[in-house]
């Protein structure tokens, strides 16, 4: 395992301060709050800590209601809403410096037998052909040094490779609102569903609005043609995947309109199994000259 992963599962080990309250703390984040991403799993993490562990989570759906602060701790209040004979359903609200950052919603499900069908898995390259993250950003002269070592920093713990030129590579042109991207954290994980599904939603919002830039052309926050912040965020897991095995991130942006981008996706295992749907939308705006 790598020390980047050793440090984010550290960071996803939250800290039990009463029965139903946890406190986390924060990395650095190539943006100057804390990375979205990581408020998300680590609710889901103080969630998924007050529900029995036959009840594998199903979706999750969450609010970002303020920037975080990564220079303070944040508290995790967890709210026990409902224990079904089948279903789970659990509330936490994340607070800073006493106000709410942070609002999510997950429900758990025991397994049972049921229908089952999927869309197919996109055509894609295989991962191993595909340049690594660093290779990528440090073949981008136009990226200033200090922004390439932030994106490399972040995603240490995380094997992410684009399958064409992320926004920020290649930019002032549109394309189409399109993406993919694999991904596996760098390292084995232990056998815990619950840890991978949360490393699955740690990643979830590295890249998602990436498709809304492609489609106007803009390079994103790495070049500062757009200003930009997560809004919602929505997941559903449908079959048993492993994070530490190459997904299949496929995303797409059918919509933007009053300074908000919406991006969609699907992540599949490399053996071609439907694992996870994603929504989110977020703040998308040109800044003012």
């Amino acid at each position: 395992m790598s020390e980047a992963l050793q440090s984010l599962l550290d960071l996803l080990d939250l800290e039990r301060i009463e029965e139903d309250i946890f406190r986390g703390r924060s990395q650095s984040s190539v943006v100057p709050r804390v990375f979205g991403g990581q408020v998300a799993a680590q609710a889901l993490v103080a969630a998924g800590r007050t529900v029995p562990e036959d009840r594998p989570a199903h979706s999750l759906h969450a609010y970002f209601l303020r920037p975080g602060d990564p220079g303070a701790p944040i508290v995790y209040s967890v709210d026990r809403i409902r224990d079904g004979r089948s279903f789970t359903t659990r509330r936490v609200v994340a607070v800073q410096h006493g106000k709410p950052i942070f609002h999510l919603s997950a429900s758990f499900q025991t397994y049972e037998e049921g229908l089952d069908h999927q869309e197919p898995m996109p055509d894609a390259p295989d991962p191993a052909t595909l340049p690594t993250g660093e290779e990528r950003l440090r073949g981008y002269p136009h990226l200033p040094a200090e922004t390439v070592e932030r994106f490399l920093e972040s995603r240490a713990a995380v094997d992410l490779r684009h399958v064409d030129d992320p926004p920020y590579g290649d930019f002032g042109r549109p394309r189409e609102p399109h993406s993919q991207v694999w991904f596996r954290t760098n390292g084995k994980l232990a056998d815990d569903p619950l840890l991978h599904v949360v490393l699955a939603t740690y990643v979830s919002d590295m890249t998602l609005l990436d498709s809304v830039l492609l489609a106007h052309g803009r390079g994103g926050w790495a070049v500062g043609d757009v200003v930009g912040a997560s809004l919602d965020h929505a997941m559903w897991f449908h079959r048993p995947f492993r994070a530490d095995e190459w997904l299949l991130y496929d995303q797409h942006s059918p919509s933007a309109s009053g300074g908000r981008g919406l991006g969609q996706a699907r992540i599949y295992t490399q053996d071609g199994r439907l694992a996870i749907s994603v929504i989110q939308e977020g703040v998308v705006r040109v800044p003012r000259a």
